[in-house]
């Protein structure tokens, strides 16, 4: 039997939430290590980046051989 879906609330980010998010990002923090303190998932964080219009680094580089 099929098991019925629940819908996730997401946690609204709270003004400490994006200052964190912006200090982080400055001192060029990893995403997933932002994420893990902000106790959030990895897209939810790289979606209030972007729409913050914060650069996010730590996102490995391509290498080319």
């Amino acid at each position: 039997m099929k098991r019925p879906t629940t819908k996730r609330k997401s946690r609204p980010w709270t003004k400490e939430d994006v200052t964190a998010l912006k200090t982080m990002a400055r001192e060029k923090t990893k995403t997933t290590v932002i994420a893990r303190k902000l106790k959030r998932t990895h897209s939810a964080t790289r979606q209030k980046a972007a729409s913050l219009g914060v650069k996010l680094g730590g996102a490995p580089k391509s290498r080319r051989a």
